[in-house]
């Protein structure tokens, strides 16, 4: 089985955000980047597959010469060889259709990607490479089994879970609960010594037009500052409950 891992380059959630040009690009000076966390949880489940099944396991991104440490640090954990397509992810229309051309090219039979990008939550990028492909999809994927040609895959829904059963080629949307966190891996001097000898290919992109383009970045308003109430004056906490916050 040929699994392709699609690897989203993020900032790290601790990382403090700005914007500059007129709050128009995204600030990158003195942001860590990361493998996006769903995309980690996709990662280690193909791993995986690898132990047990004998998979061999690709890593993508779209991206530039900047993302090549993360693709390193995801071969680090396990896969067998990564696939940069030198391209800025300007939308998610035009990365899909970067991966499309990479998922064609290179025959795989499953493809995991994460249900969406730690930094622009767009959620569209799995789908709409499905589409293009004419492949099977189980967005939000909780559970991964595959025997032979048949997979029984698990989705989280609104209240619950989704068992179903679909057939190769299949590209799932994963998030947490595809691994238990306590199995992800970190990689260790030994798997990064091996990834710096492991195949890293670059390819060029192929057209194709952006859908989208980004106008305008705004962070969320700033907190307002705590009100304390002291607890002999109900009347005025249920004034400021009911006047103020509007949740009563």
């Amino acid at each position: 089985m040929k699994i392709l891992v699609c690897i989203s380059h993020v900032p790290d959630t601790t990382s403090k955000i700005n914007f500059t040009n007129g709050d128009s690009e995204f600030d990158t000076n003195g942001v860590q980047y990361v493998i996006n966390p769903n995309d980690e949880f996709g990662l280690t489940r193909a791993v995986m597959f690898q132990e047990q099944q004998g998979a061999t396991v690709t890593v993508v991104n779209v991206g530039g010469a900047d993302t090549e440490p993360t693709l390193r640090k995801a071969l680090a954990i396990g896969a067998n060889d990564a696939i940069r397509v030198n391209a800025n992810p300007t939308d998610g229309m035009y990365v899909a259709k970067q991966l499309a051309e990479v998922i064609k090219n290179g025959g795989y039979d499953l493809v995991i990607a994460g249900k969406e990008s730690l930094d622009y939550n767009g959620g569209m990028v799995p789908g709409m490479t499905a589409a293009l492909l004419g492949y099977n999809f189980v967005n939000s994927c909780i559970d991964l089994k595959v025997e032979g040609n048949n997979v029984t895959a698990s989705r989280e829904i609104d209240g619950g879970k989704e068992t179903v059963s679909t057939a190769l080629p299949l590209i799932v949307g994963g998030q947490k609960g595809l691994v238990e966190e306590k199995d992800l891996r970190i990689p260790n001097m030994r798997g990064i010594m091996t990834a710096r000898t492991k195949p890293l290919n670059v390819v060029e992109a192929v057209g194709a037009d952006n859908a989208t383009q980004a106008v305008k970045f705004e962070k969320p308003a700033a907190k307002q500052a705590v009100k304390l109430v002291s607890p002999d004056n109900l009347d005025e906490l249920i004034n400021l409950l009911h006047n103020e916050a509007k949740v009563i």
